[in-house]
């Protein structure tokens, strides 16, 4: 029975969304080092430049940044290692073939503690070009206009 209940966010990667058209996503977990659990217990962390990748069979995660641990010492962790993704083996092939098609990447959106075990949420991703990220923008805040002169319209109505 773990003793935390729930989900705790840690560090969300908000950029991603923007650059990448998100195709699917997948929950994994982490093989993490002691030091780097209590670091991310203190919400540090940064997965704004991660990525994964499959080699071998396996599922890793490379270039997101958990600082050191502020008691630790000399048993502490390097701050941009690569870890390893906690994924079945029928996630692993489908990862491999989506990726392999071609023009699509492994991006995190979310690392996060469910039920006390820290996980990371992965997306297979296709960049935008720069067009498409403007369009993206343009609708957002269509949408929002129409939303708030519904709002004031219904707001006169009353």
């Amino acid at each position: 029975m773990p003793r935390e209940r729930g989900e705790k966010v840690v560090a969300t990667n908000r950029r991603a969304r923007h650059e990448y058209a998100i195709e699917k996503t997948y929950e994994a977990g982490l093989v993490l080092t002691g030091t780097e659990v209590k670091s991310l217990r203190q919400g540090r962390a940064n997965i704004n430049d991660g990525y994964a990748y499959i080699d071998g069979g396996e599922a890793f995660l490379d270039a997101v940044h958990i600082p050191e641990y502020s008691q630790g010492h000399w048993t502490n962790h390097a701050s941009k290692r690569t870890r390893k993704l906690l994924l079945h083996k029928d996630e692993i092939i489908k990862l491999s073939h989506a990726i392999s098609a071609g023009g699509y990447t492994l991006v995190p959106l979310k690392l996060y503690f469910s039920d006390g075990r820290a996980k990371v949420e992965i997306a297979v991703a296709k960049g935008k070009r720069e067009f498409e990220k403007r369009q993206t923008l343009r609708e957002r805040e269509d949408k929002r206009e129409a939303e708030r002169a519904m709002r004031s319209r219904n707001r006169l109505g009353d």
